[in-house]
């Protein structure tokens, strides 16, 4: 299962989970030892420029095939182990989502519960769904030189915000950098895909508003 979902071959990858669910595998088994551990091999060729986007992208298709068929299970068992809730958004007046879509899809292949706001969201927008799906984590994407501003307002924001103080704000995009992470008071920064999920395993755990 491993390979065909590292192959991108989705036909194949949603036969063989509903294989391993007549032979009486665990569902949970199947999600991290089948499409989990695949995913993850994924982004790490993606990360040494083994893999490329677009090969990225068939993969994570590959294991959307999969987990199509387990998510009906998951939710009735209560089983899978989550690694968290993250929310991500293309920060207000932008509307570039090739980085944060691949972050979400590799994001949900390393276990994280992804909420996709979509372009151009608002501070109101982050702050409700951060509240809405208790989310541990916030990530921004800007790929405009002109909407990172925007960061420093949601951060600013969520600061204000009692309730919010201790979700983690991660800050990415093509203008981005880690000293203009530090300066607007981000929590954390990932120039690639790859390293935002690094990152939000990393930063997890110091996410005091996560659902577990």
């Amino acid at each position: 299962m491993n390979q065909f979902l590292y192959e991108g071959k989705a036909p194949n990858v949603k036969e063989m989970t509903e294989q391993a669910l007549e032979a009486g595998r665990d569902v949970d088994e199947i999600l991290q030892d089948g499409l989990i551990a695949g995913m993850s091999v994924v982004g790490e060729d993606f990360k040494y420029n083994r893999l490329y986007v677009p090969q990225v992208l068939i993969a994570a298709r590959a294991m959307k095939a999969g987990m199509a068929v387990l998510k009906p299970l998951l939710t009735k068992s209560g089983g899978g182990r989550s690694a968290g809730t993250v929310v991500m958004g293309t920060v207000k007046g932008d509307l570039h989502d090739i980085g944060k879509n691949l972050v979400c899809m590799m994001g949900e292949g390393a276990g994280f519960e992804m909420v996709d706001l979509g372009v151009d969201t608002k501070v109101e927008t982050f702050m409700e769904a951060a509240r809405e799906h208790r989310a541990g984590i916030v990530g921004m994407s800007a790929l405009l030189t002109t909407t990172m501003p925007y960061m420093k307002v949601v951060i600013n924001a969520f600061q204000e915000e009692e309730d919010l103080r201790d979700v983690v704000i991660c800050v990415g995009g093509a203008p981005v950098s880690e000293m203009f992470a530090e300066e607007i008071g981000a929590d954390g920064y990932a120039a690639d895909a790859s390293s935002a999920i690094e990152l939000f395993q990393k930063m997890y755990p110091v996410a005091t508003t996560a659902s577990v």
